[in-house]
């Protein structure tokens, strides 16, 4: 779709979807829980009638597109790590105190860059529920847990965040993240830890004296090992069909639908199914383990991904587009505002995938890997961080972030509503990620 087109009216069915998202689960929660998949069906619905007929065949190309080559990774991704995750079972005597609870958000922190952001929220987020669930005062453990282990900590490595994977597919190198990315990412870990102390402290002292459990040793157990061997079959899928490139595809109305694509997606479908049945049925009843979540990610995100198309296509007409004014900022005199790259990136990130919002922002830098890991390296630097870092800023600006909220909601943990969580996340985050954009990016 042409872009340059198209007005900002395009963009009224993501809208209605997000402010669903956030006014729905408010106001009208039994309806929401039960009709959610027909409010989203219908906002596509808003988008799909009107564009079939403005251009047809420019609609059917870009659905073919974004189904093809990101609904169908991203859900075969989501989806293998949720099932997989889902099956290793961490058994531990631990307590939510204020000192564990910060002990394993660093863990999951440092585990995300190693599994991804959403295979360590999978595999911590039932652990933290448990020590937890004695507790009144927690919600705020899972506010921070979607800030860290969700969203910065996948900042070290490709396999972290999508967006980062997607740069390494472009040619990044491998250790690149690591290697740049390193110091601001401990930084924002340093104070979110160090905040969530000091607020976790506070709550726990809310607590009532006679609901403290016992104090013991805390010992932890895994089970479900086999899991562990399928988590490193999809990082081995996920990096080997990267490096087999070819020239072979096959072609859906218009879109190229590459034999490594096809092989990715359908080496992670059989490791999920594989996955499902050779675990113990008690591992994922331990882990309170239900498809809600994913289902609910998939209608959601289906919905977002084809109403963001046009707004997708506004921000790659750049300053011809409907939001040229914004884009035009981001380079001066062909000089690049790396401040301007970190908070333009990051709040498209924040309300659309992150992953296409990278690759739109990598490109306006000028696309050129030896360029951007040497003389624009802190450009670079700035479209990463703001694609990863400010993912945490929205309950969708992230997949795990949604799963985590759904998870924590299914096990009775009182959620912020959408614009509440907004709200938190500026206060929050907004002064950290201020200081590492003026600390690095200068």
């Amino acid at each position: 779709m042409n872009g340059s087109n198209l007005s900002l009216l395009w963009g009224v069915p993501f809208l209605g979807i997000l402010l669903s998202l956030s006014t729905f689960p408010l106001f009208l929660k039994a309806f929401w829980h039960r009709h959610y998949g027909k409010v989203i069906f219908f906002w596509t619905l808003c988008f799909l009638v009107p564009a079939l007929q403005y251009d047809f065949t420019g609609t059917t190309h870009e659905i073919a597109h974004v189904t093809i080559r990101e609904y169908i990774p991203f859900i075969a991704l989501i989806g293998s790590l949720f099932v997989v995750t889902s099956g290793i079972r961490v058994k531990s005597t631990w307590v939510g105190r204020p000192a564990g609870n910060a002990s394993i958000l660093f863990v999951g922190t440092v585990m995300a860059s190693l599994i991804g952001t959403t295979g360590a929220s999978m595999v911590m987020i039932n652990p933290l529920v448990q020590a937890n669930a004695w507790r009144k005062n927690k919600a705020h453990i899972f506010i921070f847990f979607i800030f860290l282990v969700s969203n910065i900590g996948g900042a070290l490595s490709p396999m972290g965040d999508a967006p980062l994977f997607l740069g390494f597919i472009e040619g990044v190198p491998f250790l690149w993240p690591l290697k740049s990315l390193i110091a601001p990412t401990a930084v924002s870990t340093a104070y979110l830890i160090a905040v969530f102390f000091i607020i976790d402290s506070l709550r726990f002292k809310k607590e009532a004296p006679h609901t403290f459990p016992p104090k013991v040793k805390s010992r932890f157990k895994v089970n479900g090992k086999i899991n562990i061997i399928f988590l490193f079959l999809i990082i081995s899928v996920l990096v080997g069909t990267t490096l087999l490139q070819t020239e072979m595809h096959i072609e859906v109305l218009g879109t190229k639908w590459l034999i490594e694509n096809i092989l990715r997606d359908s080496g992670l479908i059989v490791i999920t199914f594989l996955s499902a049945k050779m675990t113990r049925k008690g591992l994922r009843l331990y882990n309170h383990f239900s498809w809600e979540p994913l289902i609910e990610v998939a209608k959601v995100f289906a919905g977002i991904f084809v109403t963001m198309i046009p707004l997708l296509a506004i921000l790659k007409a750049g300053e011809m587009g409907a939001l040229g004014s914004i884009i035009s900022r981001v380079n001066s005199n062909g000089i690049p505002n790396n401040l301007m790259y970190f908070w333009t990136t990051g709040l498209f990130s924040s309300f659309l995938d992150n992953a296409p919002s990278y690759l739109i922002f990598f490109h306006m830098a000028g696309g050129s890997v030896p360029a951007l890991t040497s003389s624009l390296n802190q450009t670079l630097m700035a479209i990463s961080m703001g694609a990863v870092f400010m993912g945490a800023m929205t309950y969708i600006g992230n997949a795990p972030n949604f799963m985590v909220r759904s998870i924590a909601i299914k096990q009775r943990v009182e959620m912020p509503s959408f614009f509440s969580y907004i709200v938190l996340s500026v206060i929050i985050l907004g002064p950290i990620f201020a200081f590492v954009s003026f600390i690095f990016l200068k």
